[in-house]
């Protein structure tokens, strides 16, 4: 779990200032670690079994690429907003731009170039990749600038830009059938689950600094201390949501159209409550860091729950892997 922040006083290697100037310092603004999250791209048409069509493969990396410069510059954009609370903060203030590492010129510069990369890149996909691009690029930013102080509608918000995400895979991959409202369901009800379980090590970390004050809240955040007792009611219980759906999806009718054996898919269910309440037991405890899609690509647990539901899901998909 080195890619994330500690919760001690003292930051990371990670999160330690580069050099000034650097490329070091680019690299730690960029942040492409977190380019991770747009492999969702793929999801829609792993789902839909097309994955052996190759020629939906290029408009699919060009739009995981476009994807993957517009975070960047919501990250860039982020840190130019939030450089003097992130001054404030025991990690963030490691930041290029906080710390002073770059300019905030440079900044601008910097996500002017990420902004035409992205938009060049998403309309070498499609004009409709292109219009949902713009739309993500638009939320992101709102966000950045003012949703993320709201209590709720920020989560809601993170938990919406995974689902934009899918629908964007969707749509560049050229699907005959639109994304299915249970995998949008259960993609919502998941990230809303991992959304507040963010905001938990947020809050886990300033009650570890300051054990008795439960009123003080996150730089530039909404919530308080005290608020931690709610959230770990609604996280978890997203989560188990995210299961019921996928329980639902996979008792539905129609279902054996798609997949030969279900009983590989009800082992799935087993496995996302085992790793759903994994999450928050180690929420709970203190040692989930601030970004659990991070955490999920990078602990050699959710790494081995994730190899065993894709085995599962070709075993249900593919007949010909069971009878060789």
């Amino acid at each position: 779990m080195s890619d994330f922040p500690s919760n001690s006083n003292s930051p990371p290697e990670a999160d330690r200032s580069p050099t000034t100037g650097s490329f070091s310092a680019l690299v730690h603004l960029l942040r492409p670690r977190h380019w991770v999250k747009n492999l969702l791209l793929v999801a829609p048409l792993l789902l839909a079994h097309e994955f052996t069509d190759t020629s939906r493969l290029l408009p699919l990396l060009l739009g995981i690429i476009s994807f993957s410069l517009i975070a960047s510059l919501v990250y860039v954009v982020n840190d130019l907003v939030d450089i003097e609370s992130d001054r404030h903060h025991p990690q963030k203030q490691f930041r290029p731009l906080a710390a002073g590492d770059l300019s905030r010129t440079s900044g601008v510069l910097i996500a002017l170039v990420l902004a035409a990369g992205g938009i060049a890149a998403a309309l070498a996909v499609s004009t409709n990749f292109l219009v949902i691009t713009v739309v993500y690029l638009a939320a992101t930013t709102l966000y950045s600038i003012w949703l993320k102080r709201l209590v709720i509608a920020d989560v809601l918000m993170l938990a919406s830009f995974y689902t934009l995400r899918i629908l964007a895979g969707g749509i560049a991959a050229s699907l005959e059938e639109p994304v299915s409202p249970w995998l949008l369901a259960f993609a919502m009800f998941m990230f809303t689950s991992l959304a507040f379980s963010k905001r938990h090590a947020e809050l886990t970390r300033l009650a570890s600094e300051q054990p008795e004050s439960t009123d003080r809240s996150a730089a530039g955040r909404g919530y308080r201390v005290r608020d931690l007792g709610i959230i770990e009611v609604l996280g978890p219980t997203s989560g188990y949501l995210s299961v019921l759906v996928f329980t639902l999806y996979i008792n539905r009718e129609g279902i054996d159209q798609l997949y030969t054996y279900t009983w590989p898919l009800w082992t799935i269910t087993l496995l996302l409550m085992y790793w759903i309440s994994r999450l928050w037991l180690l929420a709970r405890r203190g040692e989930l860091k601030e970004d659990p899609v991070v955490f999920a690509v990078t602990d050699p647990v959710s790494l081995l729950v994730g190899l065993l539901v894709t085995g599962l899901a070709i075993v249900a998909a593919a007949p010909w892997v069971v009878s060789g």
